[in-house]
């Protein structure tokens, strides 16, 4: 174990941490205690690299729209002080400051602490900003706080429950403080995607073989199949697969209490605007900063700019069929879990013919669909003869770009002006 060993596993239950010069050992009782370290371990490194902080920082539409929120309320930062619930470079707390804001705590608790630390000193502000390293729950502000900025946002709004830090940091806010985000919504509305549904389930078609070196492996198709539909699919989608105008669950930051978020019941009815099968349910989420000279918001809709977040796309176990002018009514609960995310319990019920689905799923089990990968692989392949040597290699390194990005673990989000132009020479390219 070196000075440079932050932590590694150790056989089926332990955890070894250097700390300095001193090594600990961890050994858990459980499989299920070590899967939690290394799932933490896995976010706070992360959050700690720069080249996923640069890819953070570069996500246009969530940088462009935080910095509006809160320049174009100045005058709720001016002679403020302001806490920074941060996982991030800490680029928030300089907007702060560039608000006018008197004095900024950044709360950092993975190790780019030190990295933003470098930041605010050579930006001369270090006696403007003080970084404080841990977790809210750690750390002691030493200041009442009229502010409060973060971006707690995951998958679905809630996915890595960043948001209950969020919460537990208004302890330290002043009466009538504000929170930036403020409130957020969460959109739900039914889709017909038969294309998704069979690939999905074409996906457990390897089981269904009766040879694989002599080994039968069909006992075990059933089993696979539940197992991919338990995964929620992350990819954005055409708004005209939506078969009914969303419903929305709203979450008032300044009033939801942390075990508001421990369980949350989102009841649904959906008057359908066209027939047909009812293959799922889509989700996607508004958050609004709410200022005292604008509102400001930043929405994740599939009828807006592709963001980090894209969509989340819960398929149903069994297609609903539903004519038009009926009902779809039903439940969503979301069951928070000890791996940092929810359980989702959907069920749906078409009211006039009484057929019933539904599904539980893993949200912290996503599955990254990038159909677009399919479309430019059959452009390069078959129209190749008609590309350009500059457009084909350009098309290759945004390629490129996203497989080594799945390689690696971590599915990014590329720029929305690189899915335009991909998709715009590829547009151009298909008959």
């Amino acid at each position: 174990v070196s000075m440079e060993t932050d932590c590694c596993q150790v056989g089926g239950q332990s955890f070894l941490f250097t700390v300095g010069k001193l090594s600990l050992l961890l050994r858990f009782k459980s499989p299920t205690g070590l899967f939690e370290m290394l799932l933490f371990c896995f976010f706070v490194q992360f959050h700690s690299c720069l080249s996923q902080q640069q890819s953070l920082l570069q996500d246009y539409l969530r940088i462009a729209t935080y910095h509006r929120a809160i320049l174009v309320n100045e005058r709720d930062f001016r002679d403020k002080v302001v806490l920074d619930v941060c996982r991030a470079s800490g680029v928030l707390s300089f907007f702060a400051v560039q608000a006018g804001a008197s004095r900024v705590y950044l709360v950092e608790s993975s190790p780019m602490a030190k990295f933003t630390q470098i930041l605010v000193h050579s930006n001369h502000l270090s006696e403007r900003i003080s970084v404080l390293e841990g977790e809210v729950d750690e750390v002691s502000c030493p200041d009442m706080v009229d502010v409060i900025v973060s971006e707690p946002m995951g998958y679905m709004l809630l996915n890595q429950r960043l948001m209950e830090s969020f919460l537990r940091a208004r302890k330290w806010l002043k009466p009538n403080g504000l929170m930036f985000p403020s409130f957020g919504d969460l959109h739900l509305a039914p889709f017909n995607d038969e294309q998704l549904y069979l690939e999905h389930y074409a996906r457990a078609s390897f089981w269904k073989q009766r040879n694989l070196y002599g080994v039968n492996l069909s006992a075990l198709h059933s089993a696979a199949v539940d197992e991919f539909f338990r995964q929620p699919i992350v990819d954005t989608f055409d708004v005209q697969i939506l078969m009914a105008r969303s419903v929305k669950h709203c979450i008032n930051f300044m009033e939801a209490k942390e075990e508001d978020l421990q369980r949350i019941e989102i009841p649904f009815v959906f008057s359908l605007l066209q027939p047909g099968l009812v293959h799922g349910l889509a989700f996607w989420f508004d958050v609004a900063y709410l200022g005292s000279k604008s509102t400001v918001w930043l929405s994740t809709a599939p009828t807006e700019p592709l963001t980090r977040w894209y969509q989340v796309r819960c398929l149903l176990q069994t297609p609903l069929f539903a004519k038009l002018g009926q009902t779809l009514s039903g439940t969503v609960l979301m069951d928070a879990n000890s791996s940092q995310s929810y359980d989702i319990h959907i069920t749906a019920t078409v009211d006039q013919s009484g057929f019933r689905s539904g599904n539980v799923l893993d949200l912290k089990n996503p599955f990254f669909s990038l159909c677009f990968l399919g479309l430019i692989s059959e452009v390069i392949l078959k129209k190749s003869n008609k590309i350009s040597f500059t457009v084909l290699s350009k098309i290759c390194v945004d390629v490129m770009l996203i497989i080594l990005s799945i390689s690696s673990g971590i599915i990014r989000c590329l720029h929305t002006t690189q899915l335009k132009h991909i998709g715009s020479e590829c547009n151009a390219l298909l008959p």
